[in-house]
């Protein structure tokens, strides 16, 4: 696997002509998101973070909001993009994508096909008075079902074939540790990581794709698997490990909290608050990763990561 260095220089050289806006860490280019991604290198995207169209709002000042008759033809186009996504991504990569609640489930479906679905997240929106669009202003009794003060964003990782906890991670230590010719409770003996509820659980949940091990954890384990002197050398932590990195003080449940983007001249209707990104984008990338949006709208993503030195 490339370093995520080279991973970005290629993608600037498969993107060559389209290129409208290059720095020393940021590449925009400008044309049809879905044909720039199949010219992106497989495995180069540590983190998709992405906005399309909801379909369901049909709004018309939103691009491609409208542009679909059935909502199967939605959905098709979207595992086009899910397709791409799944290919471009690095094993040990995250995916964000907002959508409607209408839509959500279907989505869910659909990705599911190549993704495990992680955490479906509700956006609520504590909009301070003026700012808060149609809930302020519209007559409550003629409500017909609840007003929809929320919207959902997707948060899946790619995933192998089978079933549920489809971990590329899982698989890479079970083969590792059968390389080594270690049963799964002698790992866990010689690390000492037994866990807190069953005196095997760690190793046996990260092999089976429930959980991620700590920077710790994992230096424990190279350090036993390259002693046995039947493996050579281990991935770095950030190449291997998926990154999930939250602690008590921010928002750590599957309900975000925060404000709407406030009107201003010249505001995309769709334009997603900067706090809101830079939360994903710490929480599910290290230093360095590559950030892709393949619907860009204002720049808020890029704007994000750039301010964080993704």
């Amino acid at each position: 696997m490339r370093s995520r260095a080279e991973a970005f220089a290629h993608c600037s050289v498969e993107l060559g002509d389209d290129l409208c806006l290059m720095s020393n860490n940021a590449l925009v280019a400008q044309g049809d998101s879905l044909q720039l991604l199949g010219r992106l290198p497989d495995r180069s995207i540590s983190l998709i973070l992405t906005d399309p169209p909801y379909h369901s709002t049909k709004k018309k000042n939103i691009y491609g909001d409208t542009a679909f008759e059935e909502d199967n033809h939605y959905v098709e186009w979207m595992q086009q993009y899910a397709t791409e996504w799944r290919r471009v991504l690095r094993p040990n990569g995250s995916l964000y994508c907002f959508c409607a609640s209408e839509m959500a489930a279907r989505l869910e479906v659909m990705l599911s096909k190549d993704f495990n679905v992680l955490s479906s997240i509700t956006w609520t929106k504590p909009n301070e008075p003026g700012y808060d669009g149609w809930k302020g202003k519209m007559k409550k009794e003629a409500l017909r079902q609840w007003y929809p003060h929320s919207e959902r964003i997707i948060f899946a990782a790619p995933a192998l074939d089978g079933n549920l906890h489809r971990s590329p991670f899982g698989h890479f230590l079970r083969q590792t540790r059968k390389q080594t010719g270690m049963s799964s409770n002698e790992l866990t003996a010689r690390t000492g990581e037994y866990g807190k509820v069953n005196h095997g659980g760690a190793v046996s949940n990260w092999e089976t794709g429930r959980n991620i091990p700590s920077r710790e954890q994992y230096n424990k384990m190279r350090d036993v698997f390259i002693a046995t002197g039947k493996v050579r050398s281990m991935p770095p932590y950030e190449d291997v490990v998926r990154p999930f990195i939250i602690d008590g003080s921010q928002e750590f449940t599957d309900v975000w909290t925060f404000s709407s983007v406030r009107p201003y001249r010249g505001k995309h209707p769709a334009e997603k608050p900067s706090d809101l990104l830079e939360h994903a984008i710490t929480a599910s990338s290290f230093p360095g990763d590559i950030v892709l949006d393949c619907f860009a709208g204002a720049g808020s993503t890029a704007l994000a990561a750039l301010k964080l030195r993704q």
